[in-house]
């Protein structure tokens, strides 16, 4: 082997013992809380990521899609046509604040919604739960941000995951979280005059 193939090769052989050691002290398991947030694409995206692991796994999902209302989402068409028995899925609200015009609907949506939400995470055969824009709902405080953390703190069951997704996530969500991830918007053709796209956005 040549110099640059050893030197490689000693530095993975460093790396591999050094990562070794700290999996050594990662055991526990829980059920997390997760939020995907932040002005960039791909935070619902994610989600439905997580979803497909879970249907592959054997894990039985539910989705319980806030906002977005009638829109004919690819992911609502494909769980529900193929995948209804693995994932449950609810739909809550008729569409974004500003086409609704309502604000009183767009409260009995949410709560709706959040209703199901609950139900979903207390069901023992539920393993992952997708809260798919709640983080709007919570924005606009169509629900309480107190009552929400409080529930996912107190009574979400310890196995359990839940995604809660949506841009603008309250401070004390991102506090009550395990996991955060954040998307970041570098660039996006909706600037460009260029609408949203099927298979991309929806």
């Amino acid at each position: 082997m040549d110099e640059v193939t050893v030197r490689h090769n000693e530095k993975m052989k460093r790396i591999k013992a050094a990562r070794d050691e700290m999996m050594k002290t990662k055991t526990e398991e829980k059920g997390l809380i997760i939020v995907h947030t932040g002005a960039g694409k791909g935070k619902s995206s994610s989600g439905f990521g997580m979803i497909m692991r879970c249907i592959a796994h054997g894990m039985p999902c539910a989705v319980v899609q806030f906002i977005k209302g009638k829109w004919k989402t690819g992911e609502k068409t494909f769980l529900r046509e193929r995948f209804a028995d693995e994932c449950r899925f609810f739909v809550s609200g008729e569409g974004f604040t500003w086409e609704t015009q309502d604000r009183e609907r767009d409260v009995a949506a949410a709560r709706a919604g959040w209703e199901k939400a609950k139900e979903f995470i207390l069901d023992p055969e539920i393993r992952f739960v997708m809260l798919d824009e709640i983080n709007i709902a919570l924005r606009y405080d169509y629900l309480d941000i107190d009552e929400v953390v409080d529930f996912l703190l107190t009574q979400k069951p310890a196995m359990t995951h839940v995604c809660l997704t949506g841009r603008n996530a309250k401070p004390e969500l991102i506090e009550a979280a395990d996991l955060v991830t954040e998307m970041t918007l570098t660039k996006h053709p909706f600037k460009d005059g260029v609408k949203a796209q099927k298979g991309v956005e929806f």
